[in-house]
């Protein structure tokens, strides 16, 4: 199969794709999904099968108007309706409860008796959505584990020849998925499964109390929502946390792993980057997440990050990877690069 980049003009053949049980990849605010007709079983199939992934990972499916909601799931609460509101179109996932078992395909729901729903804020992507006439599920659109691709040429790199085409629709501005909420259990309070852009507390004024769920999948569970259970996010490359924020500890770690010969990646703002380079070492890779500390432009260049240093040639031996206070969106920040570093954590010698 010859996959094929289609510009936002060449719609059609996306929408023609979609409608005969292709496979296509389309941009979000997130990350690029992998669209699929949710309500075809075989297509949906196909999807898990290009990404390799496991196929009791739910899938979130992604609507262009709150109408396309009702056929799925069960009266849509005040709560629910308020979140729709002041939040979609954008990076919000709502969980709700099922009309009928056999509402959508239970592989889409991993056997569940919720779904999960999102309204994209990409234009050209609720008009594929509308055109087609069926709703399309759409995890991110890169094989299994790896980091999410936030570019078109991310797609290609790790699905070319696997599925129909990729609609190019430039660079994601928000740069990880969207935050998942579970509003299904009407005498609880919402649950967040996984933290995003949208934060806790911003969540909180507009519904009032919000819980948060940070815990993996045990491995005979199924999650209700993508990313709980396996490994995701990761490149070939090891990655270290760097908890510090001093250069000073910047500085020994990477002259640390310089000194005996590694090949180092920083990911870091350019404040710490400008330091680092003045030792013009030709084994010192880096890539710039922020102009400055600030963890909104480090969410958006993550995963391009991580993708850019796991293909520098010749390969690097290890990424060195900037932390963030895990409060607001570094929250979702940190969910994510501690998942693409397995947890390592740089541990400065006394």
């Amino acid at each position: 199969m010859q996959t094929k980049i289609l510009q936002e003009k060449e719609i059609q053949q996306a929408v023609q794709a979609i409608r005969e049980g292709g496979l296509i990849a389309f941009p979000t605010e997130t990350v690029y999904g992998l669209g699929a007709d949710a309500t075809n079983p075989e297509a949906v199939k196909a999807v898990y099968a290009a990404k390799g992934r496991p196929s009791d990972n739910p899938l979130i499916v992604h609507i262009s108007d709150e109408k396309e909601l009702l056929p799925f799931v069960k009266p849509i609460s005040p709560k629910a309706q308020q979140l729709m509101d002041y939040f979609w179109p954008g990076p919000l996932t709502l969980i709700f409860e099922l009309k009928e078992s056999d509402s959508l395909p239970s592989v889409v729901t991993g056997g569940l008796n919720t779904v999960a729903f999102r309204m994209p804020d990409k234009a050209i992507t609720r008009e594929l959505i509308k055109q087609s006439g069926c709703v399309l599920v759409g995890p991110s659109a890169n094989s299994s584990g790896k980091p999410s691709p936030t570019l078109a040429s991310h797609v290609y790199d790790d699905l070319s020849g696997k599925i129909t085409g990729i609609v190019d629709g430039g660079a994601c501005t928000v740069g990880i998925e969207s935050t998942v909420l579970d509003i299904s259990n009407e005498t609880g309070l919402p649950e967040i499964l996984r933290p995003g852009a949208i934060t806790q507390e911003e969540l909180e004024l507009v519904i009032g109390p919000v819980i948060v769920d940070g815990h993996l999948v045990d491995s005979n569970e199924v999650p209700k929502a993508p990313g709980m259970k396996y490994k995701h996010y990761s490149p070939d490359t090891p990655v270290i946390m760097m908890p510090s924020d001093t250069l000073s500890s910047w500085q020994t770690a990477s002259r640390e792993y310089l000194s005996v010969g590694k090949r180092v990646g920083i990911l870091a703002n350019e404040m710490i980057l400008s330091q680092l380079m003045k030792d013009k070492d030709d084994h010192l890779v880096t890539y710039s997440l922020a102009t400055k500390r600030d963890v909104t432009q480090a969410m958006t260049h993550l995963f391009a990050g991580l993708r850019h240093l796991d293909h520098v040639t010749p390969k690097l031996d290890v990424i060195l990877a900037e932390c963030y206070p895990e409060i607001g969106q570094g929250v979702g920040y940190m969910n994510r690069l501690k998942k693409a570093s397995g947890g390592h954590i740089y541990l400065e010698k006394k």
